[in-house]
């Protein structure tokens, strides 16, 4: 499939800035696959239109709040996405603004916590650097006191400090986020609430999580001129053993099993059909394109994507490319909010 086939005008106010006031007053586009019919609700609406048994499957990962700001010695500032930890005091990092501070003697301190200092020990593939911090506390609980949320780049805010800093530490984040090591959100689950789950509850829809750390290469676009031709980014994820057993149990009973997100999506569908679901610890690098067949996954609860993204291809795999094409017209002419903050679509 031709990358292009992916793209799509969207109108820069189209896409959402904030969040919806409140989670479950987000707009729902429900698309059904049978008669290809399109339908506009909001997503407090999803109780009734899933059935008693099916089984919705979330991606409990929690987002770090990744971005940070460093202090060279100079006083200039220097631009930090944390990406992983691979050992004591290690850092995986991208920098931007970094210059001269790249020689080993040079001492950066984060500009939230100055007294914690930071040194540049090493370069990786793609830009990354290595840092060594000044203490052996966990980075994830330094980022909590000095980072802001990794909002996508189309999500303006003001550098080092913005009054929605902290409502997006809330908002960038699911209600049921459990398992720290996301760098962005599974932003399908962002329209949850506590009450629409136990709304979910009471009309007999099961619920199951499985944990995968979203990175840097899930909004990446695709470059290649052909879809298959897009090296897929690698993420890893986790199978509990009692998700394992709800999706045997659901599979062996005809039952519907709905992703909530694409990556909960690319989770399953990494598993053999011909095996049962088990417990596991693994990585995915799988690629969900037309004409894909499904394997496991049959209905998805979706945000609207990016063009030229291997998310907008995994829609075109479950509705077919003209009807992904049609569906989002339709978003854009009814309005519908874009991206991460935005409204969702229910495909089933």
């Amino acid at each position: 499939m031709r990358t292009d086939e992916l793209d799509f005008h969207l109108p820069p106010e189209l896409i959402a800035q904030s969040p919806a006031p409140d989670r479950g007053a987000s707009r729902l586009l429900h698309y059904r696959r049978d008669d290809r019919s399109i339908a506009h609700r909001h997503f407090a609406d999803l109780p009734s239109l899933l059935r008693r048994g099916d089984l919705l499957v979330f991606n409990d990962a929690r987002v770090v709040p990744a971005r940070f700001t460093l202090r060279k010695d100079t006083g200039g500032r220097v631009e930090g996405l944390f990406i992983g930890q691979t050992a004591p005091r290690r850092w995986n990092v991208l920098l931007r603004n970094v210059g001269s501070t790249a020689r080993p003697d040079a001492v950066l301190r984060f500009v939230d916590a100055p007294e914690v200092t930071a040194r540049i020990i090493g370069h990786r593939e793609g830009g990354e650097h290595v840092i060594e911090v000044s203490t052996d506390e966990p980075a994830t609980a330094i980022l909590e006191r000095v980072g802001r949320m990794p909002l996508p780049p189309y999500i303006k805010r003001d550098k080092e400090h913005d009054p929605r800093d902290e409502a997006d530490r809330e908002r960038y984040q699911t209600v049921y986020a459990r398992s720290a090591g996301s760098i962005a959100a599974p932003t399908a689950g962002l329209h949850f609430t506590p009450a629409l789950l136990a709304e979910l509850d009471a009309a007999g829809v099961e619920r199951a999580s499985v944990t995968l750390d979203v990175g840097l290469g899930t909004f990446k676009p695709v470059t290649a001129e052909r879809v298959e031709d897009h090296v897929m980014h690698v993420e890893t994820y986790r199978i509990s053993p009692e998700t394992a057993d709800a999706l045997n149990r659901a599979k062996r009973e005809g039952r519907r099993v709905i992703a909530v997100g694409t990556t909960t999506a690319r989770v399953m569908e990494s598993q053999p059909e011909d095996q049962p679901f088990g417990a596991k610890a693994g990585s995915t690098g799988i690629l969900i394109a037309p004409p894909y067949r499904w394997k496991h996954v049959g209905a998805l609860v979706t945000n609207f994507h990016l063009p030229r993204s291997t998310l907008i291809a995994l829609v075109a795999a479950m509705i077919g490319l003209e009807e992904q094409r049609r569906a989002y017209a339709v978003a854009i002419c009814e309005r519908y909010r874009f991206f991460s903050y935005g409204d969702a679509m229910l495909i089933e």
